[in-house]
């Protein structure tokens, strides 16, 4: 007969392990907590929207080559075709042609007979001597006996509105200051050591100014015809003025790009440069003032699947098996439909249409199919469940983006500017900024000189005339 284990000693042990029990069974539920907490706090650039400069450690190393393969060497490699570059015209060669003989064999020293070959030619580019061209004008004086004053000639209107500075040193004080993020002690070195001109810092502020008011038409008109785009990328980044936070928002066309700084981050800033009548396509990351324009106003969004990717890649990194199951899935299936995307030249249109609608069905379908319980999962589930649809608005609409890669790297410029000038300190300096990296992110999307078009405005203003438009103009 098997003896009872009711003694107090065995009452007592099954207790302690009871207690033991429920005691690891806390702290599994405090490890799994800190494994997530942990997981959360190690997102960077290529986990979550956050930018690469976020990143506090440096990417690891490249993995070593596979055995028996040689490590690739620095510079040209095997079987890459040659560059040079090409000979300017003779039209250009101001300098001239010179031709220089060789009549000794620098080897044996016997005379050499001249042969029809080809000579080598080497084209040598320098700096003249910077030329300033300085003028003086008198405004002789009159005086008038009837109305008891003097007055002075009107000075030409160039002459004018210029003053000290004339149209072409001031569009490239602009230029150092804007397209080379020099500040204005750079900017003074550079004139007074390059150029021959001592300007004050005062006096540079004054020729930004002038630049400025010559870059308004042009930078309205652009802000009034955003409205009117058929496809939009949007993006914003941080902008501090006087230790204050701010914003710099990129509206990029496909033609042009415009920055506007404002104090918030919400959607009014849509609702004051779109309207709330938006008929267009907006390309966009998935922060909150782009889901309230889009619900309120009734807009089509094209979410950037970049930014999804980047999500559901951290879903992979979670303690729990679970959610790195379901990461990989999703992961997996946004794999195939951007190996579609890659293969749009190699497919007819018809085949690609098919391939991809079925690709973004298969991606919805693991989205929402099997989601685990835990937090991290529900919530992309719920994002697709809720907005999947504009995550492909581009499968539906030619000339849309999948990405808002056009908006972040329109925006790059602004980031580097940021990190060298340190932001404005009032509206002034606000409207250089807006102004000038328009007119730079726009001519350079058209393929136009930034130094030739601020030279061109400089002028028409000084002449009291229209600065040329950035809107691109039709074949």
């Amino acid at each position: 007969m098997a003896r009872k284990s009711s003694c107090p000693s065995c009452k007592h042990l099954r207790a302690q392990v009871k207690a033991l029990q429920a005691q690891v069974d806390a702290l599994r539920a405090v490890v799994a907590e800190l494994q997530e907490r942990l997981a959360s706090a190690c997102k960077d650039s290529r986990t979550s929207s956050k930018p690469p400069s976020s990143d506090l450690v440096k990417p690891p190393p490249p993995l070593p080559s596979p055995d028996g393969q040689a490590k690739r060497s620095i510079g040209g490699q095997p079987g890459h075709p040659r560059h040079e570059r090409p000979l300017v015209g003779p039209e250009l060669l101001n300098g001239g042609v010179h031709t220089h003989v060789v009549e000794i064999c620098p080897q044996c020293g016997h005379g050499l007979q001249p042969i029809g070959a080809a000579p080598r030619v080497v084209q040598q580019i320098d700096v003249e001597t910077v030329p300033i061209h300085i003028e003086e004008h008198h405004a002789l004086a009159g005086w008038c006996a009837h109305c008891d004053k003097l007055h002075y000639a009107a000075l030409p209107s160039g002459i004018d509105k210029g003053g000290l500075v004339g149209p072409r040193l001031t569009t490239l004080i602009a230029f150092l200051k804007g397209a080379c993020h020099a500040s204005y002690s750079t900017t003074r070195k550079f004139l007074r050591d390059v150029v021959g001109v001592t300007i004050s810092r005062g006096q540079l502020a004054k020729v930004i100014g002038k630049v400025s008011q010559a870059l308004d038409a042009p930078y309205e008109e652009l802000l009034e015809n955003l409205a009117a785009q058929a496809r939009l990328n949007v993006d914003e980044t941080g902008h501090r003025e006087l230790g204050e936070q701010w914003w710099t928002w990129c509206f990029r066309a496909s033609l042009y790009t415009v920055f506007k700084i404002d104090p918030t981050r919400s959607s009014a800033v849509l609702v004051e440069v779109l309207g709330e009548e938006f008929n267009g396509v907006l390309g966009c990351d998935y922060f909150s003032a782009y889901r309230k324009y889009m619900r309120e106003f009734n807009v089509a969004v094209q979410f950037c699947l970049a930014h999804l990717i980047r999500d559901v890649k951290y879903l992979t990194t979670l303690p729990n098996a679970q959610d790195r199951a379901y990461g990989e899935r999703l992961r997996e299936a946004l794999r195939s439909l951007f190996a579609i995307i890659h293969r749009r030249g190699d497919l007819p249109d018809w085949a690609f249409d098919v391939r991809l609608s079925e690709a973004r069905a298969e991606v919805l379908q693991k989205a929402l199919t099997d989601v685990p319980a835990t937090q991290a999962s529900q919530n992309i589930a719920a994002r697709f469940a809720k907005h999947g649809q504009a995550y492909f608005e581009f499968v539906t609409t030619p000339g849309v983006e999948p990405t808002n890669n056009l908006a972040e790297q329109a925006i790059r410029f602004v980031v580097i500017d940021r990190r060298i000038t340190q932001g404005t300190r009032g509206e002034t300096g606000r409207r250089w900024c807006e102004r000038i990296w328009t007119a730079i992110a726009t001519c350079t999307q058209q393929g136009r000189s930034v130094f030739e078009y601020l030279s061109a405005a400089v002028a028409a203003f000084f002449e009291g005339g229209d600065a040329p438009s950035l809107l691109p103009t039709e074949n």
